[in-house]
């Protein structure tokens, strides 16, 4: 993962240099040697994405002369203000939030690296509840079907709001399995358990509430140069310390993306572009809106690609 980059380009490998400094760990020859087991692992995965992420940034701003030098020696990257990819808004799913924020300039990648790092560590001391995607129902329905599902301790509810008919619940272990079979019994073409290791983005995770909190505290957050549309309300984030109470709501909250993307076509938004290992996003885009133009980031030559179209 991101070998290539590392490979061709100077600003990309000064992107893994400095993750693995700022961490203190390989964590350039874990994503192109693995083992998968470890490079999966939440709290190596996450700032492993991040790192991806950031040096396709590295590339486009390299490939358009804009590369630059933060205060402290850190690399930072900015798409150039006169190329057309320089974006209206930026967004990011979960953990692709955090690349949004790199993007929109309110944290640099040291800041980062450290916090996603965090997160994955807490994310990975969570052993309650369970997720499964639910393929083929509308909000409304699930919705209440997590409500019927759900008793006070155990709750259940939508994590992630994908795209039209892919939605994806997560609480309680035995409510996610009524859930489940709620679901199927009123329509839904599948219910499938997810392999993770808990409720993430549910009201299970408030034990990493504390731990997130600190380390948002602690770190370097500035007001974005972009609006960033939030995971939590799909409203347009600008200043820091809204960031601050976004990245901190986030655990819990649901990734409101059909909302998300809804909002910036409202907004006028016609093309977007994914930055970063895979494409997701855009097959998740493509169905929330077709109109719009997709454009993915996800290696050397798809980078290459946009900066000569």
């Amino acid at each position: 993962m991101g070998r290539d980059l590392y490979a061709a380009s100077a600003a990309a490998r000064a992107i893994f240099d400095l993750a693995d400094a700022t961490l203190g760990l390989a964590l350039t020859r874990l994503c192109f040697e693995g083992p998968e087991e470890a490079l999966t692992a939440t709290e190596n995965a996450q700032p492993a994405l991040l790192t991806v992420s950031a040096a396709l940034l590295a590339v486009l701003a390299e490939r358009w002369g804009e590369r630059a030098t933060g205060p402290e020696g850190e690399a930072t990257v900015t798409p150039s203000p006169c190329h057309p990819v320089t974006p209206s808004y930026v967004a990011g799913h979960s953990l692709g939030e955090y690349s949004a924020l790199v993007a929109a300039g309110a944290i640099d990648i040291p800041t980062a690296l450290r916090l996603v790092r965090r997160r994955g560590e807490l994310m990975a001391e969570a052993r309650e509840g369970g997720m499964a995607a639910i393929i083929g129902l509308d909000e409304a329905r699930l919705e209440q079907i997590c409500r019927e599902a759900s008793a006070e301790a155990a709750p259940v509810v939508i994590a992630n709001y994908n795209s039209p008919g892919q939605l994806v619940i997560s609480g309680a272990g035995a409510a996610v399995e009524r859930a489940c079979a709620l679901a199927k019994e009123r329509g839904a073409k599948r219910a499938l358990p997810l392999k993770v290791s808990a409720a993430f983005h549910s009201p299970l995770m408030r034990d990493a509430v504390a731990g997130l909190t600190a380390a948002v505290a602690q770190a370097a957050i500035l007001d974005a140069r972009t609006p960033v549309i939030s995971n939590v309300t799909a409203e347009p984030l600008i200043q820091a310390d809204a960031i601050r109470g976004e990245l901190i709501a986030q655990v819990t909250s649901p990734v409101r993306w059909i909302a998300s993307v809804r909002r910036m076509v409202a907004e006028g938004v016609d093309t977007f572009v994914e930055i970063g290992p895979g494409s997701v996003l855009t097959g998740l885009i493509k169905r929330i809106a077709p109109e719009a133009r997709l454009v993915n980031v996800s290696d050397l030559a798809s980078a290459h690609a946009l900066v000569k179209s």
